[in-house]
């Protein structure tokens, strides 16, 4: 695969960005194009590894090696169409995606890994550039219905694989426009919007309709789509924040980190905020609590909104800048720093837990913390976390946003209305092998089954999914008549 020795012969380049002082003055994105010279050579760099581990480490279980060496011969369409072969959108992978398949490349374990994520852009770039991508019509239609709830990447996945299969597919949204946590959860800076419209122009010419303002189990009930359709797909994500029960969470300035962030989205597209409603960094002092992608995409937020001090605030203590214990390769290992956002300035400060909020007149204006450490693990794992003596400190601050992670979907409306079971930690219950939840003909995939996970794994469930349901609506088992 590749350039035989071409890891020796070349380093790895990862993607330019543009510098801070200019990018922070706008929401356009951070990353830049590597040559087409650059990514040929990158190509050249991914060995005849024998096992790919990099299969493994991606969700979708692409086929890394084979689209690398069509790069590296100059056979750009040809990989391509390998890539399309297990991935609808590697344009959202390729931004958003922290790269597993990365993690588990084999070059990685003493090297650095191949640039994959800058190869797979450059394929699908080409791929519009050259208008090598087109709708996909299905050779013939099944008569069957589907409809799938919720726009997120396990949504979309799992509507262009049904259509394809002849199906048809009906997507409905809650909000005013289609693409979940693509649309409205992740900065433009990370993903211009653009990049998910063309998709959606595509879907739409295959086949796929979507209705936008539309909130199952609000405005029309689940029961009336069980009737309409012959199969309903449930991908409605995780979207209950994880809060923090703290003395004085109630005061003003004190908000969920996805409010912040859906409404800076809304904005660039040009809709009106309402004043009360409003939530701006400008000339703030910021504290972001919670150090993961969601927390980075409010640190660079408030830079581009000229907050005058950010800080972020993480309870567990500095992850060590290679491999720890609890990732060694092939795993995906925890790192601190690799987003773009705090290249940007702020402070970030690990081993710190929050423990009230505290200002007057119902406004925000400090918040009080301590410093903590971790014992070693228990035989289950677990390390006790301790407060150190003396170590108490507070910051003075004009917002705070809370980006802990999501505990589980929304339970009320829909779900309490189709009365699926839920697992342990409230996720809908159904196992990865048909999807199917404990109501006959409902489905469901991505976050609102496994819970808070990334882009990736909820496109790749997305696509079994819909298999699954295929399957469902081809055999004889629970068939409804045409």
């Amino acid at each position: 695969m590749g350039k035989q020795g071409g890891f020796l012969q070349y380093d790895r380049c990862d993607m330019p960005k543009r510098p801070v002082d200019e990018r922070v003055k706008d929401f356009r994105a951070v990353q830049l194009d590597n040559s087409p010279e650059e990514l040929r050579d990158q190509a050249a760099r991914c060995m005849d590894c024998g096992i790919p581990f990099c299969h493994d480490g991606c969700p979708l279980g692409n086929t890394i090696p084979d689209w690398n060496d069509l790069a590296y011969r100059d056979r750009w369409h040809e990989a391509l169409a390998r890539l399309h072969s297990t991935n609808n959108f590697p344009e959202f992978t390729s931004w958003v995606c922290p790269a597993p398949c990365e993690s588990a490349c084999v070059l990685g374990i003493n090297e650095d890994a191949v640039t994959i994520k800058q190869i797979e852009w450059e394929l699908v770039r080409r791929g519009w550039e050259n208008n090598w991508i087109e709708a996909v019509q299905p050779a013939r239609k099944s008569g069957r219905s589907v409809a799938i709830v919720g726009s997120g990447p396990a949504g979309l996945s799992a509507a262009q694989q049904l259509c394809r299969a002849g199906h048809r597919v009906v997507v409905f949204e809650k909000a005013d426009r289609i693409g979940g946590l693509l649309r409205y959860g992740i900065p433009d800076f990370k993903l211009e919007k653009w990049i998910i419209d063309r998709r959606l122009q595509q879907m739409v010419e295959e086949g796929v309709e979507f209705r936008t303002g539309v909130h199952v189990g609000v405005d029309v009930s689940a029961q009336g789509l069980e009737e309409e359709y012959d199969a309903l797909l449930l991908c409605c994500g995780s979207e209950v924040p994880r809060d923090l029960p703290i003395e004085g969470r109630e005061l003003n300035g004190v908000h969920f980190a996805m409010d912040y962030l859906s409404q800076q989205n809304k904005r660039s597209y040009g809709d009106a905020i309402a004043e009360a409603d409003t939530i701006l960094a400008e000339g703030k002092r910021v504290v972001v609590i919670g150090g993961g992608d969601t927390g980075a995409d409010c640190v660079g937020t408030a830079h581009r909104q000229s907050a005058i001090e950010i800080t972020s605030l993480e309870l567990l203590e500095r992850p060590s800048p290679g491999r720890d214990a609890d990732s060694p390769w092939p795993l995906h290992p925890r790192r601190g720093g690799t987003s773009s956002s705090y290249e940007e300035g702020g402070r970030r400060e690990y081993g710190v837990l929050s423990k009230r909020f505290s200002g007057t007149g119902g406004r925000l204006q400090r918040l009080h913390a301590v410093r903590v450490k971790f014992g070693e693990p228990d035989e289950n794992g677990r390390r006790a976390m301790q407060e150190i003596p003396g170590s108490e400190f507070d910051l003075p601050v004009d917002l705070v946003f809370l980006a802990m992670g999501f505990v589980n979907p929304v339970h009320e409306g829909l779900l309490k209305e189709l009365d699926v079971k839920l697992d342990a930690r409230g996720n809908v219950a159904a196992d990865t092998k048909g999807y199917a939840t404990s109501k006959p003909g409902v489905f469901a995939a991505g976050d609102v089954r496994r819970g808070q996970s990334l882009v990736v794994w909820a496109m790749a469930e997305g696509r079994e999914a819909a298999s699954a349901i295929d399957r469902f609506l081809r055999g004889d088992k629970g068939r409804r008549p045409v």
